[in-house]
């Protein structure tokens, strides 16, 4: 899977787009970032989804439960632990 790098307008962190069965997954790490960075981010990217076959996925250092509030009306979002401690957390659209 080729793995390119995207420019998300007003992001600050490395974002990269791929395709997978079907998808397309926007994906960035925001583990080293301080808040409000990952909220500003997260909230940038997730502008550019426009269907159904998108995904965001983002790797934070703690599950961003304060921006899950601020999505909730338009996006629906998977959570998993991971085993270093951080989140995963995919966001598509309702």
């Amino acid at each position: 899977m080729d793995k390119e790098l995207v420019k998300v307008p007003f992001g600050t962190l490395d974002f990269y787009k791929y395709e997978k069965d079907g998808l397309i997954f926007y994906e960035f790490d925001a583990t080293e970032c301080q808040p409000p960075e990952p909220m500003v981010n997260t909230i940038n990217v997730l502008k550019m989804i426009k269907s159904k076959n998108e995904r965001v996925v983002g790797t934070f250092f703690h599950e961003p439960s304060p921006l899950y509030a601020k999505i909730s009306d338009y996006f629906l979002y998977e959570a998993k632990e991971l085993e270093s401690g951080d989140f995963e957390i995919t966001f598509m659209l309702k």
